[in-house]
């Protein structure tokens, strides 16, 4: 056993090659270095890890880990009743790199963000390449909500989400769950746990259990493109 006082994050080099993430810290952290070449990141996520800053680059795998079980995902009567007024409309993968700078941008709540211009190019790239995905959430033809996230086998992992009008993220977080259960994908990552994610069903499961799904997820033959 690796005592915490000890514990030195791996330093990954040019190869793709990751540590196994159950030597992760207390926090969750795993390695150190690399890039955030498109290889790389969809390596990372099909081992359950995943980057957090980029000077330098971290690579995390923390215990507890948020998910939204997709057969229980919570619409209040309050959220079924905007649904039903069809207050928003909703696209898919139409302004990927619109939702992460939403994401992104500084509001009352969040001075700072992780999602820095680095990630911005990379996840973007992601995006052409097929492995990354956004939904977007419209009203009046102004971009007021979004999350978006990548997509492997059964794996959807949920990055970021944002909102400018009531209800906007909700709605379309609402809309990504439905999509993913007709798709049937079997695993929905939210990283950890929030306070807004949590009024909707999501919980922790332990890093194990986690893995031990996400190992079943990313052998689904799973395709998020072939949209309703």
């Amino acid at each position: 056993m690796i005592e915490l006082n000890s514990f030195r994050p791996a330093l990954l080099g040019k190869d793709i090659r990751f540590p196994n993430p159950e030597i992760a810290d207390a926090e969750g952290l795993v390695a150190v270095g690399g890039d955030l070449k498109v290889e790389r990141l969809l390596a990372a996520y099909r081992q359950g890890i995943f980057p957090w800053t980029v000077n330098p680059i971290t690579w995390w795998s923390p215990d507890l880990r948020g998910i939204i079980e997709l057969d229980h995902f919570h619409v209040s009567e309050s959220l079924a009743k905007v649904i039903r007024k069809r207050t928003f409309g909703i696209t898919v993968d139409r302004a990927f790199r619109e939702v992460m700078q939403a994401c992104a941008a500084p509001g009352p709540k969040r001075r700072s963000t992780w999602i820095t211009k680095e990630f911005i190019k990379a996840y973007t790239q992601m995006h052409l390449q097929g492995h990354a995905h956004s939904v977007e959430c419209w009203r009046n033809g102004e971009l007021v909500g979004g999350i978006y996230g990548v997509s492997i086998g059964g794996l959807f992992a949920g990055e970021s989400m944002f909102h400018c009008a009531d209800n906007a993220s909700k709605v379309a977080l609402n809309f990504l769950v439905e999509h993913l259960r007709q798709r049937q994908f079997s695993l929905f990552d939210t990283q950890m746990v929030t306070p807004a994610t949590q009024s909707l069903g999501a919980k922790a499961i332990p890093r194990s259990e986690y893995l031990k799904r996400l190992a079943v997820a990313v052998t689904k033959n799973c395709s998020f493109r072939e949209i309703i």
